[in-house]
């Protein structure tokens, strides 16, 4: 999507920045998208670290229903 902006581009879009927001608003703008950014690649951190726990719980469960019908049998 990103890809075929390029330096004007980025420039262009600043200077929009600058008039839309002030230099003054410019950094506060900044600041709560970067912490935006921060929130979001922490809980999809977490989303992916939850899969994998349900992923490891699954298997053992799994192992240990095998490891249970092999005991009861004998």
């Amino acid at each position: 999507m990103f890809s075929n902006i390029g330096i004007p581009g980025l420039v262009i879009i600043l200077v929009i920045a600058l008039i839309i927001f002030g230099p003054s608003k410019l950094p506060e703008v900044g600041r709560a998208f970067g912490r935006t950014l921060t929130e979001f690649k922490g809980a999809a951190k977490g989303l992916v670290s939850d899969d994998e726990g349900v992923k490891e719980k699954q298997a053992a469960t799994v192992s240990e229903q095998k490891e249970n019908e092999s005991t009861s049998t004998l």
